[in-house]
């Protein structure tokens, strides 16, 4: 996991892999500051913003990352906040593309 996992690219997912265990999670949880696992089954962060104007904004930039990566976060949102959570839901669990996802996203947020 030298590379850096903001470049690479989300793949699909069938199912049938395991999910990452807590020591993988945790790997590669370094690679993206500020997000928080729950369990090594759930990645999340909030962020927060100066108005709704500025989340819902973000909120859009991370929509159209959705699409491009093939590969949607959950998210909710309102006056000054974003909160995002990941989880490849095939696996019921964390997969490297999760981590790819939160690490653009904290492009995004420019964090």
């Amino acid at each position: 996991m030298t590379d850096d996992i903001a470049q690479k690219t989300c793949t699909p997912c069938r199912g049938g892999v395991a999910p990452l265990t807590q020591e993988a999670a945790e790997d590669y949880l370094s690679q993206t500051p500020g997000w928080e696992l729950e369990e090594a089954q759930l990645l999340r962060r909030k962020f927060k913003f100066a108005d709704f104007r500025q989340s819902l904004s973000f909120i859009e930039k991370v929509a159209r990352l959705a699409e491009e990566e093939g590969h949607h976060p959950d998210i909710c949102f309102g006056w000054g906040y974003a909160a995002v959570s990941l989880q490849t839901h095939k696996i019921k669990g964390l997969h490297e593309n999760d981590f790819i996802m939160a690490a653009k996203i904290n492009l995004i947020a420019g964090s």
